[in-house]
């Protein structure tokens, strides 16, 4: 496998021919819409064991662009590291040790029902997740639970041995409550009958996992909501069920605001099963424009979650969108729309703009102007930027990746997460 991005002057033909494969195969991994009209600077990932030497290749400009050492490369092709290559000899590419992962993804109906693009996206994706998360139960204000629509989901999710996660969530009126948070992590009645009824619901539906993501609770709630951890941990234990939890992405045990300070990593880490880093939304729709999971302050997130939790706990937060703001960007302004990476390509394709690459955010964005004459910049992400966010799950060991959410269309991440990954199976 190796990623290509696009040159002036490349062409599907002449792609294929380089990496000594079909042009079906390009089509198909990457979900080329348009093969004939590709994007200058847009990645490709290329399905292939070998790579032909071209004009001006070394050694080592092909080991950065297979993502192995210079030693590694030579060694598998049995070449001394300093011999001169030949233009057209072809090189196997080491194939990568597939590392055991836990993959979970939210999947988010809308309304009252559950549309045929969730549906498809679930039946797709399945395979390649240990749990699938239907978002989300809202908890009623006596402890009672809404569930979210889920059609099918339970037969989907069985027919590929994919657990089911029961995410609550203390949103109200269609967002997160402060007021509900408190209640929940402190009213010892609406906890008990919040946590008979999470049990009865898994027990009914098939959940294996119960996944509390409380956000935006009081900064004065973090002793009581640990304290309901241990407590609803106790009551799971006895019902074998697994607990899990998302946390806000703190650099440090002292980071203020309230998303932050209600959310104890260390004891979460000591008292749940796993958690998910919510490592994404730095460029969020009502935000400036930048990348939504840069990789400088994702990765500080995991150093300090790691400084407090064992990696084998650790889900790395995943996001399979980008967003397209439109400029100046003013604060309380149009929202940002959300795009999934391909149509972000789609984008760019029909603006005739090359994508380009941030290297210190590890991420592609490009700036066009609409037919009303408006600017616009699109962040988003492509193979790149998931191959950074898997080598750093790889390099620290962690547990694995969570992914918000099912439904936007991002088949590259699918294909390299098969083939980087064995996908653990944990279903009863």
């Amino acid at each position: 496998m190796i990623i290509h991005v696009v040159q002036q002057g490349d062409s599907i033909f002449s792609i294929a021919n380089q990496y000594q494969t079909s042009i079906d195969q390009i089509v198909q991994v990457n979900a080329l819409d348009q093969p004939e009209d590709l994007v200058i600077g847009q990645s490709l990932v290329i399905p292939t064991n070998t790579y032909t030497v071209q004009s001006g290749d070394s050694l080592y400009q092909i080991s950065q662009l297979l993502g192995v050492s210079q030693q590694e490369l030579a060694n598998y092709n049995n070449i001394n590291v300093n011999t001169p290559l030949e233009i057209g000899q072809v090189l196997q590419i080491p194939t990568p040790e597939r590392t055991p992962i836990t993959s979970n993804a939210y999947i988010e109906p809308t309304g009252d029902s559950v549309s045929q693009t969730l549906i498809q996206s679930a039946r797709a994706r399945a395979p390649f997740l240990t749990y699938m998360a239907p978002f989300s139960y809202q908890v009623n204000r006596d402890g009672t639970l809404i569930p979210p629509p889920l059609d099918n989901f339970p037969a989907i999710a069985a027919e590929n041995n994919t657990a089911l996660m029961l995410a609550v969530t203390n949103i109200e009126e269609g967002q997160f409550s402060e007021e509900l948070g408190r209640l929940i992590v402190t009213d010892e009645n609406v906890q008990n009958t919040l946590l008979d009824e999470v049990i009865r619901i898994a027990n009914e539906v098939g959940y294996q996992d119960v996944h509390f993501d409380f956000e935006f609770l009081p900064p004065d709630t973090r002793e009581n909501y640990n304290q309901f951890l241990r407590k609803a941990k106790q009551r799971l234990d006895e019902n074998n069920l697994m607990l899990s939890t998302a946390l806000a992405p703190k650099t440090s045990g002292e980071q203020t605001g309230q998303w932050y300070e209600a959310h104890d990593y260390q004891a979460h880490g000591e008292i749940v099963d796993f958690v998910v880093l919510m490592t994404y939304e730095w460029g969020y729709s009502y935000g400036p424009p930048m990348a939504v999971s840069p990789i400088q302050p994702v990765t500080g997130v995991v150093e300090y979650a790691l400084s407090v939790m064992p990696a084998e706990k650790i889900l790395l937060g995943q996001n399979l969108y980008g967003y397209d703001w439109t400029l100046p960007f003013e604060e309380g302004g149009e929202p940002a729309e959300a795009v999934s990476p391909n149509q972000a390509i789609q984008i760019a394709r029909e603006n005739n703009q090359a994508i380009e690459f941030d290297e210190e955010a590890q991420a592609p964005f490009f700036n066009y102007q609409d037919d009303q004459g408006n600017q616009h910049v699109v962040w988003f992400e492509d193979a790149r930027s998931i191959q950074a966010k898997f080598d750093l799950i790889r390099e620290h060991g962690l547990r694995g990746i969570s992914y918000w959410k099912l439904g936007l269309a991002f088949p590259q991440n699918w294909y390299m997460l098969d083939q980087l990954f064995d996908i653990r199976k944990v279903r009863l």
